[in-house]
């Protein structure tokens, strides 16, 4: 019965959600000028130290009991969009409310980028380990070390349900 309720829950968030390619594409840039602007360091960051980002803008999660997560996005390689994606991800546990949020996933080495383009669903915690990134005020990402190929950073939240993490989500090819 949960499975079902989760199933239908995440199947009302695609259809509210589903976007066309011109407007994944200016949502991502919006998000990225707002990464770029939150984030001290981060444009240098990004063109010196990234192979890759997939940048899901406005990822909506809503839940009542059970929960459902779910985004569009572009991969963007060399600051080219080079694929579409899907993020959706299901909760069950003490929750109640929605949120919109912006996740930026950052590949840092091309092993990382190669394995996450050739797979058909790519799902965090099982196919790769995410490094979520806080960051404090005053902190400059130039001067950070990461320890991981992949780093996530959660920022934007709107809402009334507050949760940084993405692990179980799972990325899926689409075509728009």
């Amino acid at each position: 019965m949960i499975k079902k309720i989760m199933v239908l829950l995440v199947l009302f968030l695609i259809s509210a959600h589903a976007k066309t390619a011109s407007q994944i594409e200016a949502e991502a840039d919006m998000a990225l000028e707002q990464f770029y602007s939150e984030i001290k360091g981060s444009r240098s960051f990004a063109q010196h130290s990234v192979k890759g980002m997939l940048i899901f803008p406005n990822v909506l999660k809503a839940g009542f009991g059970v929960g459902g997560e779910y985004g569009e996005g572009v991969l963007r390689v060399g600051g080219k969009s080079v694929q579409y994606y899907s993020t959706v991800a299901a909760s069950v546990g003490l929750q109640l409310g929605a949120q919109s949020k912006n996740i930026i996933v950052a590949f840092l080495t091309d092993d990382a980028l190669r394995k996450f383009r050739k797979s058909d669903g790519w799902k965090v915690g099982v196919d790769g380990s995410v490094a979520i990134v806080e960051w404090g005020v005053g902190k400059d990402i130039s001067n950070a070390t990461f320890n991981k190929p992949v780093i996530g950073f959660i920022f934007g939240n709107k809402g009334l349900m507050y949760n940084l993490t993405i692990e179980g989500s799972k990325f899926s090819k689409i075509e728009r």
